[in-house]
């Protein structure tokens, strides 16, 4: 998915003690509501999950933003303006809406399910098959292949993408999302999750999206609203600090005691200091490296390429006087990108049998290493907290930067390396 070239701006949304029930009668003898006298802010630009077991009023409170459930009291503001005040119809035209299972009309094509929105408010029909075209590129349907195909002739996965394009149709500062990816398998839904976030970091809509699994609410959430049986909130806050705190015993519990392993999903590698690796080249001095390598606490000496590409591990003690070949190479280890999340890492770590991993950048240049022991300290820190998706597009874009200078340099280091072999070997990452 890419993004638009401009999008509306995103719009607060605020509860305030807002409270629904089905049973007036019940309600006055003391019994909980559907909600229960919800009060909470969903800051602009952010996405706001709701999760909780199931009857705790999810999607109920999704449903009272655009007013397909009125509120029994209360009243939800959007940017400051009370969604009761306004029109029905313009309110939730301007609202974007993606269900389980999407939705989209099966008589309709493709394209006019996209374009759903922009016809009713009148758009001109050059408008309406441009905003189609923009939207179904977006989310990585070839236009001149799907725009006149119809539902039943996509799969499961490109059908939820039709949906998200057309709740971006009329490009709303708002989006609704109750339970978008729940009908796909789990490899399709990790992919159309990625993709999502990708998007979101370019759009910045205001999105409340509903799911029942703390998984995708703590990847998917800026904050995360944790309901509780009777529409009562148990805890709303950032993901990370639900993870190391839980308000309590219900919220701990539904978390999961894997909970420091969840909290992981939200680091990446790129968060954490990376460690020095002493290198050399195949052809180097094996007499000069060993005696580098014997000031520094790993035993292995790891094996790179002209252009500083990891090869593998070569076990110190074995690296006596004459040249380092590629036979001398006993082992690998995972290699990581900055942007791999730190519980994917550990568990690469653990799958492969080994303690470290090698940072390398999207040249596979070589840029450091991490330990297991790096990523369970950072697990022990309860007051670590995750960049923020401002940080982190900053540190990507500066990394992407630095890695386009890289690739610019492989011929010149190349070049070089015949000349500077003698030299011997270099520390990367110190």
């Amino acid at each position: 998915m890419t993004a638009p070239a401009t999008s509306q701006r995103a719009a607060t949304v605020e509860f305030d003690h807002v409270t629904k029930s089905y049973d007036a009668r019940a309600t006055k003898a003391g019994a909980p509501g559907a909600v229960n006298d919800l009060s909470l802010t969903i800051p602009a630009g952010k996405i706001c999950v709701l999760v909780g077991p199931s009857g705790c009023g999810k999607t109920t409170s999704l449903k009272m933003v655009n007013r397909l459930i009125e509120p029994t009291s209360g009243r939800i503001l959007l940017d400051g303006v009370d969604a009761a005040t306004r029109d029905t119809t313009e309110l939730r035209r301007s609202i974007g809406y993606v269900i389980q299972q999407t939705g989209l009309f099966p008589h309709q094509t493709i394209e006019d399910n996209v374009t759903t929105v922009p016809r009713l408010l009148g758009w001109p029909a050059a408008r309406q098959h441009a905003r189609a075209e923009e939207l179904l590129d977006i989310v990585g349907l070839d236009p001149a292949k799907y725009a006149r195909r119809y539902p039943a002739q996509l799969s499961g996965g490109e059908r939820q993408r039709v949906g998200v394009a057309r709740a971006l149709a009329a490009d709303p500062p708002i989006m609704l999302m109750d339970e978008p990816f729940g009908a796909v398998d789990p490899i399709v839904r990790e992919r159309l999750q990625n993709e999502f976030l990708r998007l979101q970091e370019r759009l910045a809509k205001t999105i409340l999206f509903v799911t029942h699994d703390i998984d995708e609410a703590i990847k998917m959430g800026d904050v995360v609203a944790v309901f509780r049986a009777g529409g009562v909130v148990a805890q709303y806050g950032p993901p990370a600090e639900i993870l190391a705190s839980p308000a309590s015993d219900f919220v701990a519990r539904f978390v999961g005691t894997d909970r420091g392993l969840k909290r992981l999903s939200l680091f990446r590698v790129g968060e954490l200091p990376l460690s020095s690796v002493v290198t050399a080249r195949v052809g180097d001095d094996g007499a000069i490296i060993r005696r580098v390598a014997a000031g520094q606490p790993f035993d292995h000496v790891l094996v790179v390429d002209e252009h500083e590409r990891p090869i593998g591990w070569a076990p110190r003690e074995r690296l006596t006087a004459g040249v380092i070949s590629a036979e001398q190479v006993e082992s690998t280890s995972p290699l990581l990108d900055r942007r791999t999340t730190l519980k994917d890492a550990l568990s690469m770590l653990l799958d492969a049998d080994v303690q470290a991993g090698l940072v390398v950048d999207r040249a596979g240049i070589l840029r450091g290493m991490i330990t297991v022991g790096d990523i369970t300290a950072l697990m022990r820190e309860s007051a670590a907290v995750p960049l923020n998706a401002t940080e982190r597009a900053a540190a990507d874009a500066a990394a992407d930067a630095e890695a386009g200078g890289a690739d610019a340099e492989a011929d010149t280091a190349a070049d070089a390396a015949a000349g500077t072999a003698a030299a011997g070997p270099a520390v990367i990452g110190a």
